[in-house]
């Protein structure tokens, strides 16, 4: 089977407890949530970044080993800590965050000293995801090490999937942000692009033209994400199955992610994809958490028999 590596952070998450009256200390982050979503597809899934030596940052290890993700490619900073981020819903299910992960080790993941040889290990990768927040926790320095990483897959046969996940909040600037945006689209096999980011990130909302431009940069797939509208795919909109009202919309994209490249690393064709990632999501959506634990009518099990 193909191996995946994903490369980012993973934080402490506080969220609402369901009764509300209190906060449940869990796990998060966007490509974390990938890669969990992979591994419980069955995908061999390494998920690449630093912690600590602290309690809390064996606490994760541990938590991500139980849901069969591979920790292997963790760097351990012995002087930092984990980040940590707070979210809120409206009653529409859109998610607020706050966040302190100013200093988290996964920001010098690319600077320590053992680094070198998880690089040469992630560089094996038949496939690697990385998003803009990956980009936006580095240092420069960081960040072109990563393009270089993702450079050195795509020269050994593998892909790359790059999904802009746009945080204005983790940029000094916007123009900082479009810059790391094209280098990523410069070493990208896959785009995952969601309308918003590219709003914000491109000037234009409109899909043709976010379409061209990713294409125009050499990006081969393109999947743009546009909420509960569905994706557009080679032109088409493709609709999710059903019209949901969400209980929290944290992670939805995340999960459309591991849906879609899980189908497409099974040979389905991109139509299918969507329609995976979208099935994924939408369970998602209708239970409390980025990766909420599994129920009855989790999608797993079907979505598995792809492999």
């Amino acid at each position: 089977m193909s191996r995946i590596v994903i490369v980012g952070e993973g934080m402490l998450e506080l969220a609402r407890a369901p009764s509300g009256g209190g906060w449940q200390l869990g796990h998060g982050g966007d490509t974390l949530n990938t890669a969990i979503h992979l591994a419980r597809l069955g995908r061999p899934v390494a998920f690449m970044t630093a912690l600590g030596k602290d309690r809390f940052s064996d606490e994760l290890r541990a938590a991500w080993q139980a849901e069969g993700v591979d920790t292997a490619l963790i760097a351990t900073d012995p002087a930092r800590a984990p980040g940590l981020y707070a979210i809120a819903n409206d009653p529409d299910g859109e998610r607020h965050f706050t966040y302190w992960r100013g200093d988290s080790a996964a920001r010098h993941l690319f600077a320590l000293p053992h680094t070198d040889a998880l690089v040469a290990q992630a560089a094996q990768a038949d496939l690697l995801l990385f998003s803009m927040i990956s980009l936006a926790i580095l240092p420069e320095v960081g960040r072109h090490r990563l393009f270089a990483l993702a450079q050195q897959v795509r020269e050994r046969g593998g892909r790359v999937a790059f999904d802009t996940n746009y945080r204005p909040r983790l940029w000094p600037d916007l123009a900082t942000a479009q810059g790391a945006r094209r280098l990523g689209m410069a070493v990208a096999d896959i785009g995952l692009p969601t309308r918003e980011d590219e709003a914000a990130l491109a000037g234009t909302a409109d899909l043709a033209a976010i379409a061209a431009e990713w294409r125009e940069a050499g990006v081969a797939e393109v999947v743009i994400k546009c909420g509960g509208e569905g994706c557009l795919i080679d032109g088409n909109l493709v609709p999710p199955p059903a019209l949901l009202q969400p209980r929290d919309t944290s992670g939805a994209g995340d999960a459309f992610n591991a849906g879609y490249l899980h189908a497409r690393l099974a040979g389905q064709a991109p139509r299918d994809g969507a329609a995976a990632g979208h099935r994924l999501a939408g369970w998602v959506v209708m239970h409390q958490g980025a990766v909420p634990p599994r129920t009855d009518d989790a999608p797993y099990a079907a979505l598995a028999q792809l492999v």
